[in-house]
């Protein structure tokens, strides 16, 4: 005599899917997009907070490198080339390397004008350079005129 067999009494195979592979590829893919997203983040627009810090105190006797619209030198009133900005430096501060030289530009004067400038600054061996701008005014206001007591 022939058994019958019915499906009930095969061994059941397992219907359900494996999610353990799964899930380790997407922790591992949740890693990498963690590490490398801040990466791609540079270009943000930000608008960054004003500082509330009153600004440091000039020296007694600051030395002012100014670049104008034509891209000639001044050395604090004195013009002078770019050939003699070493040794017109070394006069200034009295051999002071550490001194810090702040750089005046004209808002017309284009980035690697000034980038050159800096660079030139670099090779005299003057590390310490601060760039000075208008403080308290709006971009396109004349600039308020001083009355001392």
């Amino acid at each position: 005599m022939r058994r019958i067999q019915h499906a009930d009494e095969n061994p059941h195979e397992a219907s359900e899917i494996n999610v353990t592979p799964f899930i380790d590829v997407m922790l591992v893919l949740l890693v990498i997009f963690m590490v490398t997203a801040p990466l791609t983040t540079v270009n943000v627009p930000v608008d960054l907070p004003s500082s509330t810090e009153k600004p440091t105190p000039r020296p007694e006797n600051p030395v002012f490198l100014t670049v104008k619209t034509d891209h000639a030198l001044a050395l604090g009133e004195d013009s002078i080339s770019a050939e003699n900005l070493p040794q017109a430096l070394e006069t200034a501060t009295k051999g002071n390397k550490d001194e810090r030289i702040f750089l005046r530009a004209d808002k017309t004067v284009d980035y690697g004008t000034l980038m050159g400038v800096m660079d030139k600054l670099r090779s005299a061996g003057y590390l310490k350079v601060a760039l000075v701008n208008l403080q308290g005014q709006e971009e396109g206001s004349a600039p308020a005129a001083k009355t001392e007591p």
